[in-house]
């Protein structure tokens, strides 16, 4: 990947053209390759290639994606890739915008929509995993009292936590241990909730 830090979407354009199904499934595929082709992107996500292209095109001209270096195969083909180690976007940037408010959202919402769905996969598919994948795999959540501060502290501490070990796979495959190596999905929602119907009209 092109660098080591997240990029934060501040941009409206490139957050709208963030709000497409298939083009999160490209970026995340593409994430998870670090660098592939319009061909192998479209048999990952289904695709066709001419499709898969077009999207690509778009992802680029917004600054998510770029192309890789020359030397990776068939150089009749682009090859792809992150322009940094994973993207972003804060609430703090949008609220200031009813439509760049309700755009965030609607994109966010798509965003954790995939994820769920990646899980629901594995649950309807979890058969067909070797029962040290299925002993591994794990879904789990806590309820805590927090201050915004906290919070925030403890997204970072989890985001660092994320990096280490995003690094340690990579510094792995690069030295060659590549041995039962499967796409592992791990997401982490914080957020604050009240319990019940809120109160309207009350002093």
């Amino acid at each position: 990947m092109a660098a080591d830090k997240s990029h934060r979407v501040t941009d409206l354009d490139t957050l709208k053209a963030l709000g497409h199904p298939l083009r999160i499934k490209l970026y995340r595929a593409l994430y998870v390759a670090g660098t592939a082709t319009a061909s192998q992107l479209a048999d990952e996500v289904g695709e066709v290639v001419s499709l898969v292209s077009y999207h690509l095109r778009k992802l680029a001209a917004h600054g998510i994606i770029e192309e890789a270096p020359e030397g990776r195969g068939d150089a009749r083909e682009r090859w792809w890739q992150p322009i940094a180690q994973g993207i972003s976007t804060r609430d703090e940037d949008w609220r200031d915008s009813p439509e760049g408010e309700a755009v965030h959202t609607a994109t966010s919402r798509l965003w954790a929509r995939q994820l769920g769905e990646m899980y629901e996969h594995y649950l309807d598919t979890k058969d067909s995993w070797s029962d040290d994948w299925r002993d591994a795999a794990f879904n789990s959540g806590s309820m805590m009292s927090l201050t915004a501060d906290e919070l925030r502290c403890l997204g970072q501490e989890i985001e660092e936590l994320f990096a280490r070990w995003r690094a340690r796979a990579k510094d792995a495959q690069e030295a060659g241990d590549v041995a039962g190596r499967e796409k592992v999905s791990v997401h982490v929602q914080g957020a604050p909730y009240r319990t019940g119907s809120p109160q309207r009209g009350s002093s």
